[in-house]
């Protein structure tokens, strides 16, 4: 059983939206008055209002020739998922032009997108038995591999299809698998794509982005242009949101959700013990703490023999940990 004073901070995040802060100092001194330090888990890596992931089905070859190097430029990352069936073996001389090569894909990996399972042919996967569903998503994950060398920790339904049984069997040993986008693609315009960014700011949700094509394939653009001009303007507002893979995302809200935190002021400054009760194999996206403290002029974060980065800002401090770490030692100097 958890020790009462290890906190959750999934209880707390409602009473966090409605007091701006969560409180979870616990005296380490029986019957001695402590001060109360403010300390939470940001929604969002970096303290961001909101966060996008941009995903893209099906392995088509402008997925690596326009999207991913417009993505670089903006300093982005995407998750492509893809049917095994459908991966050229030579960029050369393809067999089909209109599909991408595992090479090109394993250059996208090094340069950090996320390659992820579409299942193997893209059948909508609640007409299958439960055999040929286990084929379906293991098949794929055996072959992406052996191609590019680890298994994908994400999944994404064909025709967005799920079940009870194929959700099961999908998330097995998975961070997390889409069940809920919005399309950008033929039906996109600058408008509408600048009103779903303002309704993520305002919710403080995570949009999942899903596109096919960019000029050709189901739901292509109509003119690409409105999806880069869209880009520059998520660019633009980056200091409020989080532009991060699928498995980022969802491996960080989880494990946001989960995490229990034992804080324990002292003279100093403070020690936060943090334990998190999930897979770490899947589970080891770093979180944003965020101390609630006005007039810090200097700070000390270490955890472990690592010393934390940590952004000072008039109000509030902010570092990433690893929260399956050990203690984090907090040393203010004012």
């Amino acid at each position: 059983m958890l020790s009462n004073e290890f906190i959750s901070i999934s209880l707390l995040m409602k009473t966090f939206i409605t007091t701006a802060l969560c409180c979870l100092a616990v005296s380490t001194i029986a019957g001695a008055a402590q001060p109360e330090i403010p300390v939470r888990i940001a929604n969002y890596k970096g303290d961001k209002t909101c966060a996008i992931s941009y995903t893209f089905d099906d392995g088509m070859t402008e997925q690596y020739t326009l999207a991913a190097p417009q993505l670089e430029r903006h300093g982005f990352r995407g998750t492509f998922w893809i049917n095994a069936i459908g991966i050229n073996e030579d960029a050369q001389a393809p067999a089909d032009t209109t599909h991408i090569s595992w090479s090109q894909l394993k250059e996208m990996a090094d340069n950090g997108h996320e390659i992820s399972n579409h299942s193997y042919s893209h059948k909508k996967l609640t007409r299958l038995t439960t055999e040929e569903i286990i084929v379906e998503v293991r098949k794929n994950d055996t072959i992406i591999r052996e191609k590019l060398g680890f298994t994908p920790l994400t999944f994404c339904y064909p025709y967005n299809a799920h079940n009870e049984e194929v959700l099961r069997i999908a998330s097995e040993n998975r961070v997390d698998t889409r069940t809920k986008q919005f399309a950008i693609g033929s039906k996109s315009t600058p408008e509408s794509l600048e009103q779903k960014i303002n309704e993520l700011l305002a919710s403080g949700e995570w949009g999942v982005a899903m596109t096919h094509g960019i000029n050709y394939g189901y739901d292509a653009f109509p003119d690409a242009t409105v999806f880069w001009e869209h880009l520059e303007k998520v660019k633009a507002q980056e200091d409020k949101i989080w532009i991060g893979t699928f498995c980022e995302v969802g491996a960080y809200i989880k494990e946001r959700d989960a995490i229990l935190l034992k804080v324990t002021p002292n003279k100093k400054g403070l020690t936060i013990t943090p334990r998190l009760p999930l897979n770490k194999k899947l589970f080891n996206e770093p979180l944003t703490a965020v101390i609630d403290k006005a007039g810090v002029k200097k700070v000390t974060v270490i955890q472990g023999e690592k010393s934390l980065e940590v952004h000072i800002l008039p109000n509030k401090l902010l570092f990433d940990f690893d929260p399956s770490g050990s203690p984090i030692h907090i040393v203010f100097k004012e």
